[in-house]
């Protein structure tokens, strides 16, 4: 400010305003919240405040890795005949000899924290790729309100049901959000919402969904973020039928909040038929021909132009101070065509005719009462605690989006934004935190794709993405107000406990001296890997790499989650260099203190596979025949005393899932429902060429010359330019897959023979448990002349 200004600016304050001032300032305080609306030309009316508020907003680019391709294929009949006889998906985009898309916009289906998505989308190669798509129009938005519910999930074991507990990452997330009281819950939001508003396009939209808990915080966060004058609608979403309850007014509504970026807007309105009831008592007319009509005044109130009330055909209404809605020649028309409905009663007045057949229902309007829940017993139902019925999506879509435009739902859940989006012809992006969701949005979407094949319509392949290099962030966070070295002093202090208690409940020692090792069990190193991230392939290669260097050859890696698709692959390459490395989870127990001074939390393995390949000539079937898994949930000696007569509950117990019942007489009885290894299997793919596609992702080219990690400085916001780098891995491109549905539980354990060309080749296979965790194996095989070759110079 210069010293110009400052006296015209004091002079709005009083002696006293000003006293108030210097003391805060010879205290090295802050101004109270008043003096900057006194002292500045800050004209913002409203403002959202709450506990530890910034406007700091997360600005990192993270490179997207693609961890599977899937893209049912288009050849095997069904496909529909477009322009000049071209197959429609061929002039939607190419595809090779297998009827797979090879260029043109692939969808995205993201696992990980929505707030680095949206950054690295915003801030990322990939917003040059949606910017060339039209931007991103649409955003549908579902966020966690309902406390306590929506993270467990309920899985079904023969005609059992089990409550899969939330994963450590889920948790984190939930206790971040609402564990620290309303204002962490605004804090996530906010965030997130403006990195959603700057990713729209200038005429994009997005919907909010949420309920009585929360939607007076998100109305004024959405206010806040994208203007008052930019709300469009709330929408009332009545969601359930009215029903008893002696202690409230029984909450049977769900708040939908409507902005738009701009003015600038899509808006495309939405018709529903009218009741029966309305139609029977207004369209009671009919013509000759069959056609219900209606019949409506041909007259409007007030003159204009002072001619406007001539008469008609003897009725002049200008005797009522009206005037005619057409022109007298257009009436003579419209009576020609029999679209006057003249009155048998004498003197009655014309009307026009407004036939059924030829309206559009009746408008929309912000209190939506003709959607259900999903129920059930519904069609679409596929058990995910928090999912919206696809009528609901379609109509949000439908009203602000068109055709091929790109939508994005960024707490996607059972996927019921993208399955709607497909349908309707729109392009997506979908991102959520927990890896079952991720799951059960790829099962559906591979259900969307094989529909819309057998009706010959168009459809998109699909790729799942992750955030391939993560900041380390600590779980229990660091105080924001205190200064940086103090932060950084801060952080230090709580990895270093979080590390000792993971070595504790390990029962290793902790060692000092080796940055890149915590501890030492049994003749092992063992490595403590982040709590609120998944270990990833970059980060057990650096592993890897200290253990050559420092010629250690056995080597325990502990995490809570682990990247996608990272084992066994990673485990195999590591033996090849010689080095013994086991990647155990991290069971939640271990913040359970009595558990581990008891010695009593268990680490187990990541889950294996076996497959046995059948090659036969040049083609290749792969079979499954073992799958082990050593997960552990719940206590059952825990469970048991806690029980009450005539109750049962479902546990899990070194890879086994048990149902513990007490009867009336306080009797405790356990039975197994996991009956052999493949009820532990909800789902398996094949790639029959697994190396076939490498993994590219994109790098900022100076930021990479300069050794500064993408968004941490000044220089990413000039960044244009960028370079494809390949990782050294591969994508799972998905050929062939089976998968139990809320209709079918069974599984098909071995694939139909599939055509190779002759050679070596790898066939990996991708297995994904009840609890949405994904394993995968390589095994490499053999194919056609060349096998045969072999063979007979063998027997030689």
């Amino acid at each position: 400010m210069s010293k110009q200004t400052f006296p015209a600016l004091t002079a709005r304050l009083t002696e006293q305003e000003k006293q108030e001032i210097v003391r805060f300032l010879e205290a090295d305080k802050p101004l109270p919240e008043k003096y900057r609306f006194l002292l500045f030309d800050d004209k913002r009316e409203v403002e959202l405040v709450w506990n530890g508020k910034t406007n700091e907003v997360t600005n990192v680019i993270l490179p997207f890795q693609t961890i599977e391709q899937i893209d049912e294929p288009r050849e095997e009949g069904g496909r529909r005949k477009g322009e000049g006889g071209k197959d429609t998906q061929e002039l939607l985009f190419d595809v090779d000899q297998r009827g797979r898309q090879l260029k043109g916009w692939t969808n995205k289906l993201i696992w990980g924290d929505n707030k680095l998505i949206l950054s690295s989308l915003k801030n990322g190669p990939l917003r040059d790729e949606i910017e060339r798509e039209g931007g991103l129009k649409l955003i549908y938005i579902d966020p966690p309100f309902d406390v306590g519910a929506d993270f467990s999930m309920d899985i079904e074991i023969g005609d059992e049901t089990f409550t899969k507990n939330p994963s450590i990452l889920e948790e984190i997330a939930y206790r971040d959000t609402w564990g620290k009281g309303a204002d962490s819950f605004i804090a996530m939001i906010y965030e997130r919402l403006v990195l959603m508003r700057d990713l729209l396009a200038e005429d994009g939209s997005i919907y909010v969904h949420c309920d009585w808990r929360v939607n007076a915080l998100i109305r004024l966060s959405l206010d806040e973020v994208f203007g008052l004058d930019n709300i469009l609608n709330e929408v009332v979403w009545k969601r359930t039928s009215a029903r008893s309850d002696s202690h409230t007014f029984n909450h049977i509504h769900d708040n939908i909040y409507l902005y738009t970026k701009s003015r600038k807007l899509i808006f495309n309105e939405i018709f529903t038929s009218h009741d029966k009831s309305y139609i029977d008592k207004y369209y009671s007319y009919t013509d000759s021909d069959g056609r219900r009509y209606a019949t409506i005044d041909a007259t409007q109130s007030g003159l204009r132009n002072g001619s406007s009330g001539n008469p008609w055909r003897g009725f002049s209404p200008a005797s009522k101070g009206n005037h005619w809605k057409f022109k007298t020649e257009e009436l003579d028309r419209l009576d020609g065509e029999e679209r006057i409905y003249w009155p048998p009663k004498e003197g009655g007045w014309p009307r026009l005719k407004s036939y059924l057949d030829e309206i559009k229902g009746a408008a929309i309007q912000s209190i939506w009462t003709d959607i259900k829940a999903v129920n059930s017993q519904a069609e679409e139902r596929i058990q995910y605690p928090t999912q919206k019925p696809e009528s609901l999506l379609e109509r949000i879509i439908l009203a602000s989006s068109s055709e091929s435009d790109l939508v994005a739902d960024f707490f996607c859940g059972s996927g019921t934004t993208a399955a709607v989006a497909e349908k309707l012809g729109r392009k997506w992006i979908v991102s959520d935190l927990g890896k079952f969701a991720i799951h059960t949005t790829r099962k559906r979407m591979i259900g969307v794709q094989r529909q819309l094949k057998t009706e010959g319509k168009n459809y998109r392949a699909f790729e799942i993405l992750n955030l391939g290099k993560y900041e380390r962030q600590h779980y229990i966070g660091v105080n924001p107000n205190l200064r940086e070295t103090e932060q950084q002093k801060q952080l230090a202090e709580k990895e270093a406990a979080f590390v000792a208690l993971i070595l504790r409940a390990y029962r290793a020692e902790a060692i000092d001296g080796t940055p890149a090792f915590h501890g030492k069990r049994s003749g092992r190193m063992v490595v403590v890997g982040p709590v609120n991230l998944p270990v990833t392939r970059s980060f057990v290669e650096e592993i890897v790499l200290e253990c050559r260097k420092r010629q250690i050859t056995r080597v325990d890696v502990l995490g809570f989650d682990f990247e996608m698709g990272l084992a066994p692959a990673v485990q195999h390459e590591a033996k090849e260099k010689g080095i013994d490395l086991a990647l155990k989870y991290i069971p939640a127990e271990v913040f359970d203190k009595r558990a581990v001074e008891k010695n009593q939390v268990e680490f187990h393995d990541v889950s294996y596979i076996e497959v046995k390949p059948h090659v036969k000539g040049n083609t290749v079937a792969v079979e499954l025949t073992d799958f082990s898994v050593f997960y552990s949930q719940d206590a059952a000696e825990g469970v048991e005393a806690a029980l009450k007569a005539k109750s049962s509950k479902v546990v899990v117990r070194q890879g086994q899932i048990l149902k513990i019942s007490k009867d009336k007489d306080g009797i405790v009885t356990r039975e197994q429902l996991t009956k052999k290894w493949s009820d532990w299997i909800d789902y398996w793919s094949v790639d029959f060429n697994f190396e076939s596609k490498r993994e590219i992702i994109r790098k900022p080219i100076q930021l990479e010359e300069q050794g500064t990690l993408p968004g941490t400085g000044p220089e990413q916001q000039t960044l244009t330019e960028w370079e494809e780098v390949w990782t050294g891995d591969y994508v799972f491109e998905n050929e062939w897959q089976s998968f139990r549905t809320k209709k079918n539980r069974e599984l098909e354990y071995k694939s139909p023979p599939h055509e190779c060309e002759p050679g070596r080749r790898k066939i990996a296979v991708k297995v994904v448990d009840i609890f949405g965790n994904d394993t995968m194996t390589v095994i490499e095989v053999m194919v056609g002349e060349k096998l045969a070759a072999k063979s007979k110079a063998g027997t030689k």
